[in-house]
């Protein structure tokens, strides 16, 4: 890194620079039903550089990877490149992350165990799952990963944070006389949780088992649905990313600080962007610019409070202290318990093709893979069917369970209840 530095510092037109690295060291297990095939470890180092040049009233960048096996000629013959197309880059000028330094690491326990051993563990709890006559596990993968990254630029950033995660890529697999249903599992961790992964891989099994049984709707219906993390987590996404520096500036914004989002007596939703999500892989203390991240409320009670994201777009909107590039969300819970929720029949959703949110045309919906109907006396699978409803409407009388989880980037509610939906 000084390396590139001091060549960077050398070059001529160049108004500043930036350069990221992320070194990735990786412990691979790869199983077949539950015989483990194949181990593999790797050890690997990305990096780019990004040169800014100021020209024309304007500022211009370009980007290009940079790879061990360069020679400092081989860097400077690219850094003349780059600049030379920066050049050809007409963007209104900001500042760059300025000076700070931190070394840190995100909160995890991973590197208390060797891989070996977490691996090890980490394929007995997913195997302790497979439990239910005619299912099994065909495919197993773990990847265990430390990455260390890094940020510095012209104005005297130099930061480093660590991580530790974990991917978990499973094929639960239920088979009968008459079909064989396989469903893909994708579990991520930064905390080890025995008990967790048995039962995420169990829930899988058992949904594997119940797309063999399930039924269509006879006719359709309006009903309540219930979303789970995965769905609701992109929801949330779709409502936040209307509060993002750059979806104002390029004026694509529905709504504006001060905005009554729900309009209704269904539980209010206060939405944080977040750094530092404990247990989720995409914390940060800070983003690719080398930004210092901070922790901003976009929606406090169903109203639009602030906005938040790049240094770059917060600075042409005349931010005073952007909140960076956050990449975690918090929902704050709400009043649904599990005994209020059986109260009225309900379909909930625990596999869908992806949910379709459109704020511009009032839109919610999908097509649902598997679902749950509870009717008071008994739970139903359901399969090929889709729902669809306003999303205002939707907005207006959702309730927020009272349980919250960690999954991905989101730390919220572990349901979401939608009114008088459409069924098909």
């Amino acid at each position: 890194m000084s390396d590139i530095k001091s060549i960077l510092e050398k070059s001529e037109g160049l108004s500043g620079y930036r350069v990221t690295e992320s070194a990735t060291k990786s412990y691979e297990l790869f199983f077949v039903h539950k015989k483990l095939e194949t181990v593999r470890s790797t050890d690997t180092v990305a990096s780019d550089v990004t040169v800014y040049v100021e020209h024309d009233g304007s500022v211009g960048d370009a980007t290009f990877h940079l790879y061990r096996s360069m020679t400092d000629e081989d860097i400077a013959a690219k850094i003349r490149e780059a600049t030379a197309r920066a050049r050809l880059v007409f963007n209104k000028p900001y500042e760059l992350a300025p000076e700070g330094t931190l070394e840190a690491k995100l909160p995890t326990d991973l590197d208390k165990f060797a891989p070996e051993e977490l691996g090890r563990m980490i394929a007995d709890a997913v195997f302790t799952a497979d439990t239910i006559p005619g299912g099994s596990i065909n495919a197993l993968e773990i990847f265990i990963y430390k990455t260390d990254s890094r940020v510095i630029n012209s104005r005297g950033v130099d930061k480093k944070q660590t991580v530790n995660r974990v991917m978990i890529e499973a094929i639960p697999t239920f088979t009968d006389e008459k079909q064989s249903v396989e469903l893909y599992e994708d579990y991520r961790f930064t905390k080890f949780e025995p008990e967790k992964i048995t039962a995420e891989i169990s829930a899988k099994l058992k949904q594997a088992a119940d797309r063999v049984k399930a039924e269509k709707l006879p006719e359709g219906r309006t009903i309540n649905v219930v979303l789970l993390p995965e769905e609701i987590e992109s929801l949330i996404w779709e409502l936040a990313w209307d509060c993002n520096y750059q979806t104002i500036y390029s004026h694509a914004n529905l709504h504006t600080a001060g905005d009554d989002l729900q309009h209704g007596d269904g539980d209010k939703l206060t939405i944080t962007m977040k750094s530092v999500v404990e247990g989720s892989e995409r914390a940060s203390f800070f983003d690719d610019d080398g930004a210092t991240l901070k922790d901003t409320t976009v929606i406090k009670d169903g109203i639009v409070a602030e906005s938040f994201g790049s240094i770059r777009f917060g600075q042409y909107l005349g931010v005073e202290d952007p909140s960076g590039a956050l990449g975690c969300i918090r929902v704050e819970p709400g009043t649904l318990t599990d005994a209020k929720l059986q109260s009225e029949p309900y379909i909930e959703c625990v596999s869908m093709s992806g949910i379709q949110v459109d704020p511009y045309n009032d839109y919610i919906g999908g097509e649902i893979r598997l679902a749950y109907l509870h009717d008071g006396n008994k739970v139903v699978p359901l399969t090929g069917i889709s729902m669809s409803a306003k999303l205002s409407e939707v907005l207006g009388s959702l309730e927020l369970h009272e349980k919250t989880e960690v999954r991905g980037a989101y730390d919220g509610p572990v349901k979401l209840l939608m009114k008088n939906v459409t069924v098909l």
